[in-house]
């Protein structure tokens, strides 16, 4: 066995001894990522659990997966997938739609969490406060829009309630970005990372002196994107001994 392929497998193991999805949930991932070496798995559905539809049909492990879908996931569920040379981890209540045509680089996190590594390439990810412009990218986005406005019970014709503005938390895990607030477009950011090293909360309200404020480093982990990138024929840009679990 080559130096690289033994690095590879190594690599690999640690992997499915450190599962992220419980107990034998990687296996499957982890043995066709190993048959695949450092070519990308085909595009589709690779893990669902609990409720997982794509543009409203119930999913299935191996469907396929390509631009103008959307995937949803229900309480207490979550998938992994590969479109293309991006590889997803989309937690539980999410909604996420891949644009097609002109937009086809364009993917829409309409609520909800999901971790995404993306291959070479321009692509724009958009959410209830931003537009992110990323290149060559892991990231961790939360999408927490508005909640619908409400009048008091009884309240006939009453002005509706002012209602909490939406608010991303955005982690870009490593790569380069160009984040645009939609509130304040004028505070437009451009910025690279190499491990966690910049996460933000952006609010969607204009009357914050910033709409982007820093924020922790949490509920993701190296460990995840490690997985991610190798269903696409990558590693991390980090070393494993930094891996961590936030």
């Amino acid at each position: 066995m080559s130096t690289s392929k033994k690095a590879r497998r190594q690599f690999m193991q640690r992997l499915a001894a450190t599962s992220v999805i419980g107990a034998g949930g990687i296996s499957l991932l982890i043995q066709n990522a190993l048959a695949n070496g450092k070519d990308p798995l085909a595009s589709g559905m690779h893990k669902i659990t609990g409720d997982v539809r794509v543009n409203g049909v119930a999913a299935k492990e191996g469907m396929l997966l390509k631009n103008g879908d959307t995937i949803e996931t229900g309480a207490k569920s979550q998938a992994i997938y590969v479109i293309g040379k991006d590889a997803f981890f989309q937690r539980d209540n999410t909604t996420v739609n891949f644009a097609s045509g002109a937009a086809a680089d364009v993917m829409r996190v309409l609520t909800g969490k999901i971790l995404s590594v993306f291959g070479k390439g321009q692509r724009t990810i958009q959410t209830s406060t931003a537009t992110i412009g990323i290149r060559g990218t892991g990231c961790y986005i939360e999408d927490e829009p508005a909640l619908p406005r409400s009048r008091p019970v009884g309240a006939g014709d009453t002005p509706l309630k002012p209602t909490k503005s939406s608010r991303t938390y955005f982690c870009l895990c490593y790569g380069t970005v160009e984040l645009t607030p939609t509130a304040m477009p004028q505070q437009k950011e451009t910025y690279s990372t190499k491990h966690h090293d910049h996460p933000l909360y952006i609010h969607d309200d204009p009357t914050m002196a910033t709409c982007m404020v820093a924020a922790p480093v949490s509920n993701h982990s190296d460990i995840e994107l490690a997985l991610l990138e190798s269903l696409v024929g990558r590693q991390p840009p980090f070393p494993s001994e930094y891996w961590r679990t936030y």
